[in-house]
């Protein structure tokens, strides 16, 4: 009998694990042709969810954990549930029941009957999220589209089921600053995309602010992208033609008309905007060294704490 590894990064879903492990423990014994193994991720949480993990460890012996020193993020939380895992296959997934486990045993059939490596979801709708969110979310993915080499599929979610194959390719990149959605496509593989409508959280409060999400969408730039930096060598080409050009015009203004250059509030104007100009650039560059600098620290992406073994 095959196994399928289901790995659940959890932060403070306390709330909400009760009801994944009741949907989920349902569609295991639906899918009785495989032998399954549930490795929750504490990702440091601050509420109980720990304790309840520890509960369904004691009840059922496919139940494994890692719990972190401290919280690490999410992308750390994957990558420590994909280097846990034991199994043949391996699905991904959110404990807020956003990503619905019914879908299993569909993704399962993809794989083993029509050959894919990988069944991954996306949502056609961003139902229940504030508009602004959904405007900058597809503003994002349209960006990225056009800086990046890798495809970033719009809507796409972190729930899918893999191959061990694409599990141990992922596991190979062991970049510090990791941006999963990115990662997923870069490894490639044969891929089939899902699509469904938004679902809400089944309990508990959203993580992610807007400021984290903005943080995320600068950091998976980065990851994949070199395009920024040649933006702002770009800017720089284009202020130093306009600077030509404008200082032979108050020459010839000034030999010909006896024209003075004007005061200084225009001057003011054209140095802070070349002043803009020179930080916007500094940051981009700056964004792209901090993450050299992270990466040569060779810190571990995450720590453990404590797992079921312990």
């Amino acid at each position: 009998m095959k196994k399928i590894s289901i790995v659940v990064p959890c932060y403070n879903e306390e709330e909400a694990l009760p009801y994944f492990y009741k949907e989920i423990d349902k569609i295991s014994k639906k899918m009785d042709y495989l032998d399954f193994e549930f490795i929750f991720v504490d990702d440091g949480s601050k509420d109980k969810t720990l304790e309840v993990i520890k509960k369904y460890v004691k009840k059922d012996k496919r139940v494994r954990f890692v719990s972190f020193s401290r919280n690490f993020k999410k992308e750390a939380a994957i990558l420590a549930g994909l280097e846990y895992s034991k199994g043949d296959y391996v699905a991904l997934m959110d404990a807020d029941l956003q990503d619905p486990p019914s879908l299993l045993e569909k993704m399962y059939k993809l794989i083993n009957e029509e050959g894919y490596d990988c069944v991954a979801t996306r949502r056609v709708t961003r139902k229940g999220e504030p508009p602004i969110r959904s405007f900058f979310a597809r503003m994002f993915y349209k960006i990225i589209n056009k800086m990046s080499k890798t495809e970033m599929v719009d809507g796409a979610r972190d729930y899918r089921l893999m191959t061990r194959q694409v599990v141990n390719s992922i596991i190979s990149l062991k970049e510090y600053n990791r941006y999963s959605k990115g990662i997923f496509s870069f490894v490639g593989f044969k891929t089939k995309w899902l699509e469904y409508e938004n679902i809400k959280r089944v309990a508990g409060k959203t993580k992610w602010s807007f400021w984290k999400l903005f943080v995320y969408a600068i950091e998976g730039i980065t990851a994949f992208s070199t395009v920024p930096l040649v933006i702002s060598a770009i800017f720089g080409l284009i202020l130093c033609f306009i600077a030509f050009i404008l200082i032979v015009v108050i020459i010839v203004k000034t030999l010909i008309f006896g024209d003075p250059a004007s005061g200084w509030p225009s001057l003011v104007c054209i140095i802070l905007f070349l002043s803009g100009i020179q930080m916007f650039s500094l940051g981009i560059i700056g964004q792209y060294l901090s993450k050299t600098y992270l990466e040569t620290k060779n810190r571990p992406v995450y720590i453990v704490r404590e797992t079921e073994n312990d």
